[in-house]
């Protein structure tokens, strides 16, 4: 954490947006913690609110697009070749696949909020080749509510006086 703390320090907004697209992709980058220091960061003026809000949003989503796009293009094959190692069979991914038709939009905003269902949303809405423009819209409204929230809890635990 001291590693994200530093990298926020010294490089601000850029550090923020490349460690939340990287993130969403699935580098292991604690990214509820990470929202938290940042709004926590507002709070002592070091980042400014709104833009902090932003730019988190424009990263997690770009994560969530390039995260769609390469399940989209390499997600089958990959899955046809290696998914019988990690019980991917096709049986259960045409379970998965109706999952995403019928469910699909509300669970990438919810699954926002669940660490570790955020990033495989994203390569199952791609394997699963859900429209682009629904996917963009639900991933766009999942991640705004994602980014505002934590950084407001951030922004509100540095007033709690301990």
């Amino acid at each position: 954490m001291e590693l994200v703390q530093q990298l926020i320090s010294d490089y601000g907004y850029i550090a923020i947006f490349l460690m939340l697209t990287l993130g969403i992709i699935g580098l292991p980058v604690p990214d509820e913690v990470m929202m938290t220091l940042v709004g926590y960061f507002t709070h002592l003026k070091v980042l400014n609110y709104e833009l902090s809000i932003l730019i988190s949003f424009i990263g997690a989503l770009l994560g969530m697009i390039i995260s769609y796009l390469i399940g989209r293009k390499a997600g089958r094959p990959f899955i046809n070749k290696f998914g019988k190692w990690v019980g991917l069979k096709e049986k259960r991914m045409e379970k998965v696949d109706r999952w995403m038709k019928k469910y699909g939009p509300y669970t990438i905003i919810l699954g926002y909020f669940i660490p570790g269902v955020r990033h495989v949303t994203c390569y199952f809405s791609g394997i699963g080749r859900m429209d682009f423009k629904t996917y963009f819209c639900f991933a766009a409204i999942g991640a705004f509510l994602w980014c505002f929230i934590f950084i407001t809890i951030g922004k509100f635990i540095g007033v709690i006086n301990v």
